[in-house]
């Protein structure tokens, strides 16, 4: 029974990343079953058990490998310098994954409404709790008022990343994040009167 049942585990897996694989190579609305089940080398009808539609095993597929969160940064004492490990750590994530799965993605979510739920709530969230943690540390350390809202600060900074990942295709280099901070961070706080 155990060997029954980790065979399964192995064949999920297989499905799953089989999904993501053909996801970002030939995008949500070419992605078919029977491409899945030929590059994971298992029936249609195996998925078929498991997953009812396309929709469904794509969320299944990304919520087991595309959402995992990224290490949570060491805290250093420095807003900075904690800012600079977060967007070193998204950084990674975001150039770790295959671009073209990350943009298909961004493209299926307009299309798909479960999609979408799953991915911001899987995706988008989990990745900007680091990003809650460091400027709640801030605030615990009084280098920012209590009342401070970091959601604006993800946005931007996902925004930032994303646009230079995917429109203009400039680096997203050390220099760059350091920029980042320095010049658009940091001067949004200062100029909501939080630092």
């Amino acid at each position: 029974m155990v060997a029954q049942g980790r065979r399964g585990e192995v064949r999920e897996a297989a499905i799953l990343v089989a999904t993501l694989e053909l996801l970002g190579e030939v995008g949500y609305d070419r992605l078919t079953m029977d491409a899945v089940a030929a590059r994971a080398r298992s029936s249609k009808a195996t998925i078929y058990r498991r997953w009812s539609g396309k929709p469904e095993l794509v969320v299944s597929a990304v919520k087991r490998y595309a959402a995992a969160p990224a290490p949570e940064p060491a805290e250093s004492g420095d807003l900075r310098q904690d800012l600079l490990a977060v967007l070193l750590a998204m950084r990674s994530s975001l150039t770790g994954q295959d671009a073209a799965l990350i943009l298909e993605l961004m493209l299926a979510m307009r299309r798909d409404a479960e999609l979408a739920a799953v991915v911001r709530s899987q995706v988008v969230a989990v990745k900007s709790e680091a990003f809650g943690d460091v400027i709640a540390r801030a605030v615990a350390r009084g280098e920012l008022p209590s009342t401070v809202d970091h959601a604006l600060f993800v946005e931007i900074s996902s925004a930032m990343l994303f646009a230079r990942l995917f429109v203009s295709g400039e680096p997203l280099d050390d220099a760059y994040l350091r920029r980042l901070i320095d010049d658009v961070l940091f001067p949004l706080l200062r100029q909501s009167g939080l630092q």
